[in-house]
């Protein structure tokens, strides 16, 4: 069970350029809640730890050059994608390799053990940031879904798009960006398959196939606990129409309402994978039903919010600091 301890700091943990977390920071200041902000990737090399366990849970300093807390003060942990911890460039594998993992086990573990609220917790939110794992769940409470099919099989994707009888598209199975060795980082967008280019390239991965949702538009829906912030996407371009990513010049937003059925399926999935943060992408039909494509339980908020006005931020804080559930 977590708790939140009244007057104990929060711990920010991240990568030193972080926009999101920034906000999030301002916000707890301006409720004069203490923060540690601090990256993985320092640990061991300039930060600290040494806790110790008794009868009660872990308890000791976890300190930078600058700032210090004692974890059996702590409050909450924000985590936001951090780098991993990094030793020192005079050890040899394997004795490297060893080493990072005793570092990340010994500071991610301490952390797991504290008995506080998490946004997000790394092993939580790893189990519910797979796709294949979503949509059942989202089913299961009463959201809308695409038809969709995982494969490897060209056979079996040719006859997904016979049998969905319409457009089809295909999608990355999980984020993330195309990383080339000069140094470019690309996106991969989602694309409508012509199934006559269906080949066997689809053996070299699994490939995510899923029936094509007309869209009036799309809504980014962002739930801060049981708190939900929904905001239309209207895609101003065809490249956007398919992926809205693909064009954020194209863009623009609304803020709506989000349906009650909506709602309960929306938290219903949170509650079942134990989050307090998720980025949700809807289509909304022209009929006006909403369906679900996927959730990103650390995905990006701080654009949404500065198009939008949604107090993301402030919520976010509010829960860190105990002060919503």
């Amino acid at each position: 069970m977590t708790q939140h301890l009244s007057g104990g700091p929060v711990l920010v943990v991240t990568k030193e350029l972080d926009p999101a977390a920034d906000l999030v920071v301002d916000e707890l200041s301006a409720r004069h809640v203490s923060v540690m902000r601090f990256d993985m990737g320092d640990f061991p090399l300039s930060i600290s730890l040494s806790v110790e366990h008794a009868a009660a849970p872990w308890a000791g300093v976890l300190a930078d050059e600058l700032r210090s807390v004692r974890l059996e003060e702590v409050r909450a942990v924000y985590y936001r994608r951090p780098r991993l911890p990094a030793v020192s460039e005079e050890l040899q594998e394997p004795h490297r390799a060893w080493a990072k993992e005793q570092a990340l086990a010994g500071l991610l573990g301490t952390l797991y053990a504290l008995p506080v609220a998490w946004a997000n917790r790394p092993d939580v939110d790893g189990i519910a940031s797979h796709k294949p794992g979503q949509l059942p769940v989202a089913a299961a409470h009463g959201l809308r879904t695409p038809r969709s099919l995982i494969t490897t099989d060209p056979a079996a994707a040719r006859k997904f798009c016979q049998d969905v009888g319409g457009r089809v598209i295909c999608k990355p199975l999980m984020g993330g960006p195309l990383e080339y060795p000069d140094g470019r980082r690309t996106g991969v967008p989602t694309h409508l398959v012509d199934p006559d280019t269906i080949d066997d390239s689809v053996t070299l991965t699994a490939h995510l196939f899923q029936e094509w949702i007309p869209k009036a538009h799309e809504v980014r829906l962002t739930a801060v606990g049981t708190d939900l912030f929904a905001a239309e996407i209207h895609a101003g371009s065809d490249a956007a129409r398919v992926d809205w990513r693909s064009d954020y010049a194209a863009l623009s937003y609304d803020i709506c309402d989000v349906p009650d059925d909506v709602r309960a399926g929306v938290l219903g999935w949170m509650e079942h994978f134990r989050l307090n943060f998720g980025a949700f992408d809807f289509a909304v039909t022209p009929a006006g039903d909403w369906v679900m494509f996927e959730c990103n339980p650390s995905g990006e908020w701080s654009w949404i919010q500065n198009k939008t006005g949604l107090p993301i931020a402030a919520h976010i804080a509010d829960l860190l600091a105990g002060e919503r559930p």
